[in-house]
């Protein structure tokens, strides 16, 4: 026994050996493949001795498959075959039963069902240990009784016995009784009993677990009987293998049923297995190894399979640690289709760990194997792992666990089905905890469930559900077909009522359907399933369910085997004699045999018949189509296949019969019309045509004979012969047509039928229109006149009265209507006969004019006042419609419309402004038009009428009021321009005139400007809000505070008044509360509070209030960590496996500390352990691997300390082969195997071909197993040899691999060549096949070369090779010979060509025999046109040979032959034979004076419809006068639509198609006479040939709908409707017409859109549904793959067909939420995901997901280019202390050098170079005066980075001088001051006065450099900088210049004032305090009453009091140099 993945050396079997049932005197051959290493020995057993080879044994070994062949098996062959392999590591075996079957067999047993679709593992080997085989068995266990059949069992009831049933009839056999299923004890008896019917009696076999019961090995206890009862199938002493599907057969000659029973065996609890552990000390005591170890990783699968044999089949058991095992969530126990027993663990835990032993007994003994599970645990586990639970059905359950990092992804499953949050299951998250909520329990939720993180690591819990279902349904299962299904649950009551459904339909009553229930189990079989069985499986119980899901799978089936023995003869003539024999072995299944046929030079096989029984078929030449040479093949196919084809050997020649495939018909036409009369015969031959006993003669077989003369034309076309005759007459009815050839002759009647009436006039329907009352006349005119007409109107029959008049008249029929109104208007139809004439009437009334008023007409009144709109009409009676700005209006209370005979009113009562408008009357075409303006008196405001300004402090109540001119007026408030919103703070009163605006409580953000504004006035408020200044009062100098961790920080400031808001800032940044700082506030005081201070909290804090600040600077310190030990770098050597621990003790507990190796921060793992105890830190490595070597840091912060670690490993070496260079030959192609063994085990090689490395593929396989490397060439080719080197890190082996070609052969043809027989000027072809294709090949005619020509080519297709011949030659005969290669014995293959000339043939006349007219005195011409030219031909007459002599001559002109007779007599008159070599003419010649010519019968008149056929016919007298043919005077010529023919005397003129043009008159013209006829063309009706299909479309699509009228028509000819109504007036309908089709294209269409549409013309109408599906959401333009580099940014975009989807992105498969790095966003149709901050881990899939579609895309993020990021910064250092240089690299891992002065540096005790993550270090200790210089870093390519080094004495002096600054006003001044120790603290001063931080001043000290910023510089900042740093003093100047007043903010250009009103213009200067100058007209304006000066700050206004026109002008501003205007206009009010 084995799990998956063991490593080991001892024999593993990779495909085990089967069991087979073969034929008795057959072969059988018994295989299995395996492996080990030493490679193993192996040995075959049967009956417990080992075989030998012999003449019926054979041993066979390849490779790895080992074989045992069986020759000529027998009966006694039959038994187990057990395959033994050992080496020196272990032992493996397998067994294989081997039946042998009689070759007769009395009844039919269906075979047993191969295994051979079962999936082979190739990690599973058979049980290892004594195994309960047959050679331990005593004589009665290995005795075969499998049937009983003896007669003393056989009870036969005497004729005539009461119990005898009544003699059944003739039927299939039927069950009476079936076998009932049972469930019993362990060593109990049971019988299965079965009643069966039918006649003949059936023949009954019974199955066990779709096995015959003969072929169970252990069937010695079974046994069957026969009793009045029925058969009896009895068990004694029932085993646990015993249980299963037992199924009864029963079969006679007229079917088979079946009937089946379920046993189900319950163990004794008095006879359990061996102890496993006695078992292990057994094996251990006959020197078995030690169990094996298995390894498995967490949350995977572990899968065990043993292998038992034995007789009786052993009973088998699995243990774990002593305690039996039994089927559970995580435990499946089943056998598999090897018979193999299989313990699988599903998501394996630690706890599963321990010895699983299987252990297997039988009477004979007992056995056991083991295996030792170990679970490896990952590196990163989960926190705190989940919990089985348990729950109610219908309840809930929760699994919680917790990952190490809040910031983990997982991913929830059940068992191997991912779930995904929804209302079943909720997901949550908490900080580092993950929860899944499972709501509404079913029974289907009970199983395993999983919460998973990235690198698969897991941790897995149960979920147990309580209710009416203990044990539920599987989830699927996976049955082959033909095998038995078993389905079982538990129910928690011991006689529960469940019902099984499948796929939701309740199980069908059928013997193949078991449902059985027996105490709390409820179990289902399906007995031989097949694919209609598969579905979802469910069993019910009350309200709970459990389903699974059935699945079937086919069973491989060997096809069957090709017939054998096949021969073709020939039998009689022009038959094929066909005989085969049966395949062998033959089919187990019924078969048929299947012969096809191929024509020789064709490429198609066609079937010719299929039949059941093998023997000889004759195939006669009635079954092929045409003349020729055939070859046939055979296959044989059955319900597993068809088999390969076999070739008969040869060809046979078969020439068809002709037979009667599709007789002649009667044909019936109309006087006029052509008759067309066909018939098909089953092979082509020609045939003759006689009409009444008159031959018609015609062409060649493959083209048309047209006789004009006649009018008839006779075609053939293959097989197909047609005969047309045209202009069919009335006399022709009754004629007889026959048709003659050999073997066939055939007859049909003619019917000619009379020409119905017809409507010559109209052809086209008329439309009529008229004025009442006008007199309408609608005319139609017949074909014949007399003949009754009918007139309808609207579909009913007219009848003549006052107002309507009939009149008849000759050819012309009359409707009158002599005084026309528009009731009579409609469709009118003429009916004559079949034919009618359509009229479309219409009648109109005259228009309707309006008289007055005749032009536009306005109309001006004020709001309330009555308004009349009057309109006179026509006449009376018309209805008139109103609108209203385009809208028709209706009648209301304030709307009146009033009418009163021809005058029309339309009044507004009481009109309103909103009543005015455009209004129109409009009576028929014409209209009115009325402009209506209704107006309203204006509103004024009569107080205030100047602006108002108001002055108010803080919460004080502010009162705004506004008194209008009307009450009820709209008022509205504005502040600064925005309409105000009524609010707590802002409350809006009117009452009456007057309307307020309350402040109740002012605030200062509530001053501004605000207006009271009407429709036509507005009134103005400036409300100004002061609020006193707020003031800190302390601290008023910067507060400096310095504490220690922990300690309670409490910063204080008091302010000027109590609730001022107050801010706090730390560095810049506003703080907010939270438990690490507490704000405080009492009346004027505030505090911030650091309850515990941490050094993190330390920085400048502000407290700012106003305008006002207060400093403090907190520095909160920290003791620095320091390593105590080691001092100095640690070196540490290992050896590989041994435990490292790295040691390190720090200053203080507590402090955090990083490991790093190589530069890397390392991550906890199995071979990676950090400790922590107290001080001390330790570094665990337990087995040290050679990789694991490296220096190793501990990082504490402050301090580091370094380990050199080095572990060593044994070398790597090739053992075998011994020697290092080898040459091997073989041969192509072939399989080349190069093998190496390699110690240690895991040792890693590399293989090389001619210096570089391979890699694997389908042509190279590269194999590792145990200490044996290979490389496995399975079709080596040329060009694969070379030298191969195998390599491992210490040693290497070369393999010279030559590889030799195989010699050519020829493949095709197998046989030599037959003579190929050819005439000149064929096309002559040679092929051939090679078994390379890259042979060269030499061609020979005769011994000597062939060369190309112009029609000779050469050519290679492969590995085929031709010789083409264009145009062959007689040069061109002989023998070709084609050689394979230019060597001497190159194999060579010749084709015999013979070169024939063709026989010579008459090629015109084609009919032998031909009847020539000659006139007296004439030349007499008779002339053939032979085949070939230069052919010899001889003449005779009457029999007499003729020569070249006196009237006669005979002539030649290349294959043209003539004999003229000159001035021929009546005595030349006879029978003239023209003879070939092969063939041969007769011409009949009469010399007779031609007669008088004359017209025998006339031309008929005709009318046809449009687009029918014009047949005119005449008899002329005699039959060869010539003819001619008039069209309306003009000649007419044949063409594509004129037919003109002749048979005989009958002539015939044929118009195809004609059209409205062809009217007119046709005449046929002789010498001396003519006959003319009228023809009329009347339009044909227009019918839809392809009529409206139904339409689904989905919406938004654009649709086309179609139809196909009979002919072209006219624009509108058909109308499109929908729902019976006209399409509506949208541009989104269109109508279109292409030729005969009409389309209706709908755009972008609307589910309002669906319905019947119906399209219709005047003679038909055809309709169609149109169902429009809500539109389906589609992607637009889809995600696209982005390449970022890491850091940066990625965007995805996508655009769906709609708007407003829900959608969820994911990456990787987990779900994205918005946030710092993620950003989603969704507009319109589109959607977008930005993410930033991206790295490498982050690449993979992107996608987006809604319910119904999901996109995805890929992310890849590169890796940052290498470079350095941040470079060395220069330093400087006191001697003594300890300086660090530190750059960033763009990457982690990256080799950095680093140098002195050019000089490289390597580490030393005082120099430390270190690398944790992407920073790297160098650090130098106790510095001295000679480290100063120049330090640089390189990396790659990238360009390096320098610093310098500066080491000084430790002196405090100024290093850089301050640098005087002069500045402009509003500007800021930097001043940097550089000392020589940054431990001192500096002090700065401005003019006398110490400077602290705060407002403008900010004051920073960065090591030793000390910096001062000043903003917003005034010019009173001018003065002396000084700054002092102990003893250290430097100052300088600053120097602040004075900006110009200027305008930064402009009045406007222009601004217009009201007379009366103020204005006010305002701007805005660039400081405060500047004096501006207001000027009109260049004046300085005073200020007074008129004029008001205001200033606030930099703002200045001027206010102009009561203004005047007089005050109009240009005002100008004038601050410093800058001035600014603004023109003045004031309006009256």
């Amino acid at each position: 026994m084995e799990g998956i993945g063991v490593v080991g050396a001892a024999p593993r079997f990779l495909r085990f050996p089967r069991p087979i049932q073969v034929v008795s005197g057959t072969d059988a051959v018994l295989r299995c493949c395996l492996t080990g290493s030493p490679p193993p020995t192996v040995l075959w057993e049967k009956d417990g001795h080992q075989l030998e080879a012999s003449s019926r044994l054979c041993l066979q070994t390849e490779g790895a498959e080992h074989r045992l062949l069986v020759r000529e098996a027998g009966a006694p062959d039959a038994g187990v075959y057990v395959c033994r392999a050992q080496n020196s590591s272990g032992e493996a075996y397998a067994a294989a039963a081997l039946t042998v079957q009689e070759s007769l067999v009395a009844a039919p047993i269906p075979p047993e069902r191969s295994s051979d679709s079962a999936q082979e593992s190739p990690d599973l080997i058979p049980l290892q240990g004594p195994l309960p085989m047959a050679r331990t068995l005593s004589p009665l266990d290995t005795a075969s009784t499998f049937l009983s059949s003896d007669p003393a069992q056989t009870h036969t009831p005497s004729q005539g016995s009461p119990g005898l049933l009544p003699e059944p009839s003739e039927g299939p056999p039927m069950f009476l009784e079936g076998p009932q299923s049972q469930w019993v004890q362990q060593g109990e008896e049971v019988i299965l009993t079965c009643q069966v019917g039918g006649q003949p009696e059936p023949a009954m076999h019974w199955e066990k677990d779709g096995r015959l019961l003969e072929n169970i090995w252990e069937s010695g206890h079974f046994c069957l009987t026969k009793s009045p009862a029925g058969h009896e199938l009895r068990i004694r002493g029932v085993r646990l293998p015993d249980a299963g599907v037992y199924v009864c057969h029963a079969s006679n000659t007229h079917g088979c049923t079946v009937a089946a029973a379920l046993l189900q065996i319950q163990p004794s609890p008095e006879t359990p297995l061996s102890s496993p552990h006695q078992g292990q000390r057994d094996s251990a005591g006959q020197g078995s190894p030690a169990p094996k170890s298995f390894w498995v990783s967490e949350g995977k699968h572990a899968k065990f399979r043993c292998y038992v044999t034995g007789k009786p089949e052993p009973e088998t058991e699995w243990h774990w640690e002593g305690h039996p095992l039994s089927p559970g969530r995580r435990r499946l126990l089943y056998r598999d289709h090897d018979g193999g027993f299989v313990l699988k663990v599903l998501y394996c835990q630690p706890a599963d760990c321990g010895l699983y032993v299987c252990a297997a007994r039988n009477t004979a003994g007992h056995t056991l194997s083991a295996v030792q599970l170990h679970v490896r645990e990952p590196r990163v586990r989960f926190a705190v792992p989940l919990e089985d639970v348990e729950g109610e059905e219908h309840g809930d359950a929760v699994l919680e666990c917790q990952v190490p990092s809040r910031s983990i992804v997982t991913t929830w499953y059940r068992e191997d089905q991912r779930l995904l949050p929804s209302p079943k299951y909720e997901m949550g998250e908490s900080g580092v905890v993950r929860r899944l909520i499972i709501h509404d329990l079913e029974a289907d939720d009970d199983g395993i469930y999983l919460c998973e993180m990235r690198g698969r690591v897991r941790t897995v819990a149960t979920v147990a559900v309580r209710g009416p279902i203990t044990r539920r349904l599987p989830r699927k299962l996976d049955v082959l077909e033909g095998e038995n299904a078993v389905l079982s649950v538990e129910a928690r009551g011991a006689k529960a009522l469940g019902h099984w459904t499948r796929d939701g339909q309740e199980l069908p009553a059928s013997p193949r359907i078991i449902q059985t229930s027996s105490n709390h189990t409820h179990t289902l079989v399906l007995v031989g399933v097949t694919r209609q069985d598969a579905g979802v499986v469910t069993f019910s119980l009350g309200s709970s369910h459990t389903s699974a899901r059935l699945r079937v799978k086919c069973v491989k089936q060997v096809p069957p085997g090709p017939p054998v023995a096949v021969e073709l003869g020939t039998g009689c003539s022009n038959t094929a004699l066909l005989s085969w024999k049966p395949p062998v072995p033959a089919p187990d299944t019924a078969y048929t045999y299947r012969l096809e046929r191929q024509e020789v030079g064709a490429d198609t096989w066609v079937q010719c018949l299929t039949t059941e029984a093998a023997g000889a078929v004759e195939v006669p030449g009635d079954s092929v189509p045409n003349e020729g040479d055939y070859r046939f093949r055979l296959s044989v196919i059955s319900e597993h296949g068809q088999s390969p084809y076999v070739l008969f050997p040869d060809s046979v020649h078969l020439v068809p019969t002709a037979r009667v495939q599709r007789a002649l018909q009667d044909v019936c036409v109309q006087e006029g019309d052509d008759a067309t009369f066909s018939l098909e015969l089953s092979t082509l031959v020609q045939g003759t045509w006689f009409l009444n006993g008159l031959e018609l003669k015609a062409g060649g077989p493959e083209s048309g004979s047209r006789d004009e003369a006649q009018g008839y034309l006779v075609q053939q076309e293959g097989p197909h012969h047609n005969l047309l005759l045209r202009a069919t007459r009335l006399q022709d009815s009754g004629a007889l047509i026959t048709f003659l050839c050999p073997g066939v002759r055939v007859s049909a009647t003619l019917h000619v039928q009379e020409t119905p009436i017809r409507i010559v006039l109209p052809q086209e329907k008329v439309s009529v229109q008229a004025v009442s009352p006008e007199r309408v006349v609608l005319t139609c005119e017949l074909s014949r006149a007399g003949a009754p007409v009918h007139w309808y109107k609207d579909g009913l029959e007219v009848e003549e009265r006052e107002g309507l008049v009939l009149e008849n008249e000759d050819l012309q029929c009359r409707l009158v209507i002599p005084a026309a109104h528009p009731w009579h208007g409609g469709e009118f139809v003429c009916k004559a006969g079949e034919d009618l004439a359509f009229f479309m009437v219409t009648i109109k009334e005259p228009p309707v004019r309006i008289i007055s008023p005749q032009d536009k007409v306005s109309v001006a009144a004020e709001s309330l006042e009555r308004v009349v709109l009057r309109c006179e009409l026509s006449r009376v009676g018309v209805s008139v419609r109103w609108y209203k700005d385009g809208i028709v209006v209706k009648e209301s209370e304030t709307l009146v419309l009033e009418s009163e005979g021809p005058h029309c009113h339309l009044i507004l009562p009481a009109a309103q402004p909103q009543d005015g408008g455009q209004f129109v009357c409009k009576a028929g075409d014409d209209m009115a038009v009325f402009n209506v303006a209704i107006t309203e008196p204006p509103i004024r405001i009569m107080h205030p009428q100047d602006e108002v300004f108001l002055t108010a402090v803080t919460s004080e109540r502010v009162v705004l009021m506004c008194q209008v001119s009307r009450p009820g007026a709209l008022v509205g408030w504005y502040k600064n321009g925005m309409e105000v919103e009524v609010s707590e703070d802002l409350v809006l009163e009117s009452e009456g005139l007057q309307h307020r605006l309350v402040l109740p409580s002012v605030r200062l953000q509530d001053a501004g400007e605000f207006v009271c504004s009407t429709r036509d006035d507005s009134a103005f408020f400036t409300v100004t809000v002061t609020d006193p200044p707020v003031r800190i009062i302390s601290p008023q100098d910067t507060v400096s505070i310095v504490v220690l961790s922990s300690e309670r920080v409490v910063l204080r400031c008091e302010l000027s008044r109590a609730g001022a808001p107050v801010h706090w800032y730390k560095d810049g940044l506003e703080v907010e509360e939270s438990k690490a700082l507490v704000l405080e506030s009492e009346g004027p005081h505030h505090r911030l509070v650091l309850p515990a201070a941490q050094p993190q909290d330390g920085g400048e804090f502000v407290c700012k209030a106003g305008e006002d600040s207060a400093f403090f600077n907190v520095t909160i310190t920290e003791p620095p960590v320091r390593i105590l030990f080691p001092q100095d770098e640690v070196s540490v050597a290992a050896v590989s496996s041994e435990r490292v621990v790295l040691r390190c003790e720090l200053s203080r507990a507590g402090a955090p500390v990083r490991w790093y190796k190589d530069g890397l921060e390392v991550e906890e793992s199995e071979a990676l352990v950090l400790e922590r105890e107290g001080p001390h830190h330790r570094l665990v490595l337990p087995a040290a691997q050679p990789q694991d070597g490296g220096e190793f840091v501990c990082d504490a912060g402050d301090d580091s300390a370094f380990f050199i670690v080095t572990v060593t490993v044994p070398p790597e070496r090739i053992v075998r082969p011994s020697a290092r260079f080898l040459q091997l030959q073989f041969r192509s192609p072939g399989r080349v195997e190069l093998r190496c063994e390699v110690t240690p085990v895991g040792a890693r090689v590399c293989w090389y071909k001619d210096g570089l490395e391979v890699e694997a593929s389908e042509d190279l396989k590269l194999g590792a197993e145990g200490p044996v490397r290979t490389l496995t060439l399975p079709h080596a080719r040329p060009q694969d040899a070379g030298e191969y080197v195998c390599e491992t890190r210490d040693e290497a082996v070369s393999f010279d691999v030559r590889l030799a070609e195989s010699p050519v052969q020829f493949l095709l043809p197998e046989v030599a060549p037959s003579p190929l027989s050819v005439s000149p000027g064929e096309h002559l072809v040679l092929s051939c096949e090679l078994s390379r294709a890259s042979a060269p090949v030499f061609w020979s005619l005769n011994g000597s070369p062939v060369l190309e020509d112009g029609n000779l080519e050469l050519r290679s297709e492969g590995p085929r090779r031709l010789l083409l011949i264009q145009a062959v030659q007689p040069s061109h005969a002989g023998n070709y010979t084609c050689q394979a290669g230019s060597d001497p014995g190159a194999p060579t293959l010749t084709f015999p060509v013979q070169v024939t000339e063709p026989p010579v043939r008459v090629l015109t006349p084609e009919a032998s025999r031909t009847g020539v007219r000659c006139a007296p005195g004439r030349d007499l011409e008779l002339a053939v046109c032979l085949s070939v030219p230069g052919g010899a031909v001889r003449w005779y007459k009457d029999g007499e040979r003729l020569a070249s002599r006196g009237r006669v001559r005979l002539e030649e002109a290349g294959a043209r032959r003539v004999l003229r007779v000159r001035g021929a007599r009546s005595g030349d008159a006879g029978e003239y034979l023209c003879d070939a070599s092969q063939d041969s003419r007769i011409f009949l010649v009469n010399v007779e004076e031609p007669p008088q010519v004359k017209l025998v019968s006339e031309l008929t008149p005709l009318t046809i419809q449009e687009g029918d056929d014009a047949t005119f016919c005449c008899e002329v007298s005699p039959p060869d006068a010539e003819l001619t043919w008039l069209l309306n005077g003009s000649s007419v010529t044949p063409s594509s639509r004129v037919e003109m023919s002749q048979n005989g005397p009958n002539h015939t003129l044929t118009l195809r198609g004609c059209r409205m043009s062809d009217s007119g008159t046709v005449t046929a013209q002789t010498k001396g006479a003519e006959t003319t006829a009228r023809l009329h063309v009347r339009e044909a009706e227009l019918l839809f040939l392809r009529r409206l299909q139904d339409v689904r479309t989905e919406e938004g699509q654009d649709l086309c709908m179609e139809v196909e009228t009979s002919r072209v028509g006219g624009k509108g000819v058909v109308s499109w409707f929908r729902g019976g109504k006209p399409l509506p007036e949208d541009d989104r309908f269109s109508a279109v017409q292409d030729g005969r089709v009409h389309r209706l294209i709908i755009r972008r269409v609307m589910v309002s859109d669906q319905g019947v549409y119906s399209c219709k013309s005047h003679h038909d109408r055809t309709q169609a549904r149109l169902i429009v599906r809500p539109e389906q959401l589609k992607v637009r333009h889809r995600l696209e793959d982005v390449v970022v580099t890491e850091g940066g940014s990625a965007t995805f975009q996508l655009e769906l067909s709609q708007s407003g989807v829900i959608g969820e992105w994911a990456r990787g498969g987990v779900r994205l939420e918005p946030g710092r790095n993620c950003q989603i966003s969704a507009q319109g149709h589109n959607h977008s995901l930005v993410l930033s901050g991206l790295g490498l881990a982050d690449t993979g899939t992107v996608s987006f997901t809604t319910d119904t579609l999901r996109c995805a895309a890929r992310l890849e993020v590169k890796e940052i280019p290498l470079a350095i990021v941040k470079g060395l910064q220069d330093l400087e250092v006191m001697e003594g202390d300890s300086v660090t240089f530190e750059c960033e690299l763009s990457r982690t891992q990256a080799d950095l050098t680093w140098d002195k002065d050019g000089q490289e540096l390597s580490s030393s005790p005082r120099l430390r170079i270190q690398a944790l993550g992407s920073r790297r270090l160098l650090q130098l200790r106790h510095c001295v005066s000679t480290d100063a210089g120049t330090y640089s870093c390189s990396v790659g390519n990238a360009q390096a980075t320098t610093a310098r080094l500066t080491v000084r004495k430790r002196e405090v002096s100024v290093l850089h001088e301050l640098k005087p600054v002069r500045a402009r006003e509003g500007d800021g001044a930097t001043f940097k001051c550089t000392v020589s120790d940054p431990g001192i603290p500096g002090c700065w001063q401005l003019g006398g006065r110490i400077l602290r931080p705060g407002g403008r001043v900010r004051i920073r000290q960065e090591g030793n450099l000390h910096s001062l910023v000043l903003s917003e510089l005034q010019a009173e900042d001018s003065g002396e900088i000084q700054f002092q740093a102990g003893q250290a003093k430097c100052s300088t100047q600053l120097e602040v210049e004075a900006l110009p007043l200027q305008i930064c903010r402009k009045p406007p250009r222009e601004k217009t004032v009201l007379t009366g009103r103020r204005a006010a213009l305002e701007v805005t200067v660039s400081r405060a305090g500047g004096h501006v100058r207001w000027l009109l007209g260049g004046v300085d304006l005073p200020p007074g009453p008129k004029y008001e000066f205001r200033s606030h700050g930099v703002t200045h206004s001027l206010i102009i009091h009561n203004v005047q026109p007089t005050d109009e002008g240009t005002y100008c501003c004038q601050a410093g140099e800058d001035s600014a205007n603004t023109n003045l206009l004031v309006e009256s009010s």
